[in-house]
C-alpha cells in the first residue's frame, strides 16, 4: 500500500472560493456577513472535483490513500477575527470529511483549526473535539504564524500551546506544521513563506525541550522540512552550541519530514540525511507545483517516481516510507486501515 499523508483540497469547486470572498469583503468593512447556509455544494460537485483530478492522479501514480485536509493557503488566519476563522475552519472541515466519506477507501480527513493572531491557542479545542468526534479526522495542521508573515506568535515551544498538545496526545493525532498564505507580497506563499516556516519550526522545536514535556507528542514537518536536510550539519553544530543533545535523540522521536520535495536529487538527500524511520512518503499533489518539468516529461509532484528510484534506500526502508511510517506516526489512520483488514 501506498499512503500520502499531505493532500489537501486544492480543487474545491468555486462556491466555497466565492462564498469565502464575500466573507473576507465583510472582514474589510464592504459587505455583509455570509449566511453559511447560503453555502450550497451537492455531492456530485465534490465527486466531480475529486474524480477529475485528485483521484485521476492517485490512480495514474499508484497511490492507494491520501491523508487530506482544507487547502493550507485558504485557511489565511490572518484575515478576521477569530469568530471568521472559526466558522470558515468549520466549514472546510465539513467539506473534507465529505470527501472522506464519499471516496472512503481512498480519503482519510485532516482538520485545519480556527486560529487567529494574537488570540490563545486554547480557543482551537472546540473544532477539535468535533473534527475528532464527529468528522473522525486523523491529524490536524497547526499554523506557527497565524499573522501571515509577520511571526507575532509565540514559539510553538511556548506554554500558551500545551492544551493543544495535551488534547492531540490525548486524541493520538499528529499536527502537521504548516504555515498559509502569506500577507507579505516580498513572502511568495508557496515558496520562501512555506519554506522559510518549515525550517523556522525546526529551529524553534530544536531551541527548547517541548517533547520533555510532551514525549508522546507527533510532528510532521511538510515540503521535505525547508531547509533542514540541506543544512543538517549546521543545526547539529547550533544544538551543541545550545547545550542540547544530539538531533537523533533531541527530536527524532517526535518530529518526522515528508516527501513534498519535487526532483531526485532533493529525495536523494532527504533519504541520505534523515533517517529512514522519520521520512513519510507525500506528493501534495495539485499543490505549490502542478506543472510538468520538461525535463523528465512528468510533474514534478509526482513523488513516488523520486522515491522508487533512489538508491538511498532498500525495498524494506522503501516500504517503510510509503506505508509503514504512516501506520506507525498516525494511530487513527491505523486503526481505520486495520478496521478494514488492510
Amino acid at each position: 500500500m501506498i499512503i500520502d499523508i499531505h493532500g489537501h483540497y486544492t480543487t474545491a469547486p468555486a462556491q466555497l472560493g466565492a462564498w469565502r470572498d464575500r466573507q473576507i469583503a465583510f472582514t474589510e468593512g464592504t459587505g455583509e456577513a455570509p449566511d453559511v447556509a447560503d453555502l450550497h455544494i451537492s455531492d456530485d460537485e465534490i465527486r466531480e472535483t475529486i474524480e477529475a483530478n485528485q483521484l485521476s492522479l492517485m490512480d495514474a501514480r499508484g497511490i492507494d490513500l491520501t491523508v487530506f485536509s482544507p487547502r493550507a493557503s485558504f485557511m489565511a488566519h490572518h484575515i478576521g477575527d477569530l469568530e471568521v476563522s472559526a466558522t470558515w475552519a468549520r466549514i472546510c472541515n465539513d467539506l473534507v470529511a465529505r470527501v472522506a466519506r464519499l471516496f472512503p477507501d481512498r480519503f482519510l480527513p485532516g482538520a485545519m483549526l480556527p486560529q487567529s493572531p494574537g488570540v490563545d491557542p486554547k480557543t482551537t479545542l472546540a473544532e477539535l473535539d468535533r473534527a475528532v468526534d464527529e468528522l473522525g479526522v486523523v491529524t490536524v495542521n497547526i499554523n506557527p504564524d497565524p499573522s501571515g508573515g509577520l511571526w507575532t506568535a509565540p514559539a510553538l515551544t511556548d506554554k500558551s500551546w500545551y492544551p493543544l498538545y495535551e488534547k492531540l496526545v490525548e486524541y493520538e493525532l499528529p499536527a502537521m506544521i504548516h504555515v498559509s498564505t502569506s500577507c507579505k507580497p516580498v513572502f511568495h506563499t508557496t515558496g520562501d513563506h512555506y519554506l522559510n516556516a518549515d525550517t523556522t519550526a525546526f529551529m524553534q522545536l530544536l531551541k527548547g525541550d517541548l517533547f520533555r514535556d510532551f514525549p508522546d507528542l507527533t510532528f510532521v514537518i511538510p515540503h521535505g522540512g525547508g531547509a533542514v536536510p540541506y543544512h543538517w550539519g549546521r543545526f547539529r553544530g547550533l544544538a551543541m552550541a545550545l547545550g542540547k543533545p544530539e538531533i537523533e535523540e533531541h527530536l527524532l522521536g517526535n518530529v518526522f519530514f515528508d516527501t513534498c520535495v519535487y526532483h531526485q536529487p532533493g529525495i536523494d538527500l532527504l533519504t541520505a540525511v534523515v533517517p529512514t524511520d522519520n521520512v513519510l512518503f507525500a506528493s501534495e499533489m495539485i499543490g505549490a507545483v502542478r506543472d510538468i518539468d520538461p525535463r523528465t516529461g512528468h510533474h514534478f509532484d509526482d513523488t513516488r517516481r523520486y522515491v522508487d528510484a533512489t538508491d538511498n534506500l532498500s525495498a524494506d526502508q522503501r516500504t517503510a516510507v510509503f506505508e509503514g511510517n504512516a501506520r506507525r506516526v498516525y494511530p487513527r489512520l491505523e486503526r481505520a486501515l486495520a478496521s478494514r483488514g488492510l
